[in-house]
């Protein structure tokens, strides 16, 4: 393998129902419902193939939309194992969930036959190619994002050292994203990295990787931070400093995710570092929602039973919204949730009309996404609603009309989901706040 890991996307964790004036019953309210609301693509966790094997913790992941994680391997040269990743690829589209794939070059976790065959230039770039070529291939038209290049900097922002550097020289970046881009080019592709949170040094030279893979005119759309932080110290930053590094990046026209986000802290945590965690969340959820082009936020993994840091960092841990045993934690969760602003949808099996004034009715098409068509309804009452002509994420018309919502009370213009029979295909929903209302 050129690289173990593959991450997939799955969306929306915690969903609680929630009371609201009308007697309509609503779409579960959870982390993932309001950042879509809010205008993010998604909400999600990572996962590993060991953890599918618990009931408990299964119920969790696939409680609407979250994010998995397993290893494809090619165990040597030409040849591919896609056993486990395909699993998940199937548990995401068994629930109707995003998938986010990681990663397809790495410098750790290579095996032998590549840190020790000693390739030259060409036949190191053939490998790397044929290596992209036939996981993104596998999993065409499946993953959402890929992380392309994953951590191929030092903390002082040079180059890490590693057999693909080494033998090819920083060209190997832009020579990966474009066999990616080839393979699948409906995909999102991205270069992942940690301590790029902050300005600084590497996170200078995350933005010259940008400007390198566009230079030799291959196709990059984002860059994930992972955002694996501290407890009061790294991820305290105020919400300005981290939409000013935000900008930085979309400033050369690429999305933002945040990728990998833990908070540790010294265990077993005390109640002041619970809060603190709590408030630093809130800090990374305020960033991302202040910058447009910061399209969601993925945890690693969503429980403190399934987190990394416990083996790496000794006496450290706590990292995740809920505990070992699955429970949420409460102070956290709920300062998350209030983070992304109030918010809920109403199901499918739910249609009907909210009264909205003239102003509120009269929507311009060009605020909906590209794939609804609006259409004013009553331009002279304000006790119809809009009706929206939308359409499948695959272009196909739905020939069904929907109808757009208003809650006064949580002041959130809402769309209801689409459906193909039970399965969900996408959330559709319009924000007051697109509408410049509030």
């Amino acid at each position: 393998m050129i690289l173990s890991v593959v991450t997939f996307l799955l969306a929306a964790l915690g969903a609680t129902a929630s009371p609201v004036e009308n007697e309509l019953s609503l779409w579960p309210d959870g982390l993932n419902t309001r950042a879509v609301v809010a205008g993010k693509q998604y909400f999600g966790s990572a996962t590993d193939n060991g953890e599918l094997t618990n009931s408990a913790y299964v119920a969790g992941l696939s409680n609407t939309v979250d994010f998995g994680q397993s290893r494809l391997l090619e165990p040597s040269r030409g040849t591919f194992n896609y056993v486990n990743g395909d699993v998940i690829a199937n548990f995401a589209a068994n629930n109707g969930q995003y998938l986010r794939c990681h990663t397809l070059v790495w410098y750790n976790q290579l095996p032998s036959w590549i840190t020790n065959g000693g390739f030259n230039n060409a036949t190191l770039i053939s490998i790397l190619n044929n290596h992209i070529t036939n996981k993104v291939t596998h999993y065409k038209g499946k993953c959402l994002q890929w992380d392309v290049v994953n951590e191929a900097l030092n903390e002082d922002g040079t180059y890490r050292i590693n057999v693909f550097y080494n033998t090819i020289g920083p060209a190997y970046i832009p020579i990966a994203f474009a066999a990616a881009a080839t393979a699948d080019p409906s995909a999102k592709f991205y270069y992942n990295d940690y301590n790029i949170e902050a300005a600084g040094a590497k996170s200078t030279a995350a933005q010259n990787i940008v400007k390198l893979v566009k230079s030799y005119g291959a196709k990059i759309d984002g860059i994930g931070m992972q955002a694996h932080l501290i407890v009061g110290s790294s991820g305290s930053e105020s919400v300005s400093a981290w939409t000013a590094n935000m900008n930085a990046f979309t400033a050369l026209d690429v999305d933002v995710a945040i990728t990998e986000l833990d908070i540790r802290s010294n265990t077993p945590a005390t109640a002041a570092a619970v809060t603190q965690q709590a408030k630093d969340y809130v800090t990374v959820i305020q960033g991302c929602k202040a910058v447009a082009r910061c399209i969601g936020i993925t945890i690693w993994d969503y429980t403190d039973k399934c987190s990394w840091i416990p083996g790496v960092f000794s006496g450290q841990g706590a990292a995740l919204p809920w505990d070992e045993n699955l429970n949420k934690k409460v102070e956290v969760f709920n300062a998350m949730l209030s983070a992304w602003g109030t918010g809920y949808v109403k199901p499918l099996s739910h249609i009907g009309e909210a009264a909205v004034d003239e102003d509120q009715h009269r929507h311009d098409p060009n605020l909906y996404s590209n794939r609804h068509r609006a259409r004013d309804v009553d331009n002279d009452t304000g006790s119809a609603s809009d009706e929206l002509g939308c359409e499948q994420r695959h272009g196909a018309e739905v020939g069904t009309v929907w109808r757009n919502w208003v809650d006064w009370t949580d002041a959130v213009c809402y769309r209801n989901y689409v459906y193909e029979g039970e399965r969900l295909l996408q959330p559709m929903l319009v924000r007051n706040k697109q509408l410049n209302r509030y």
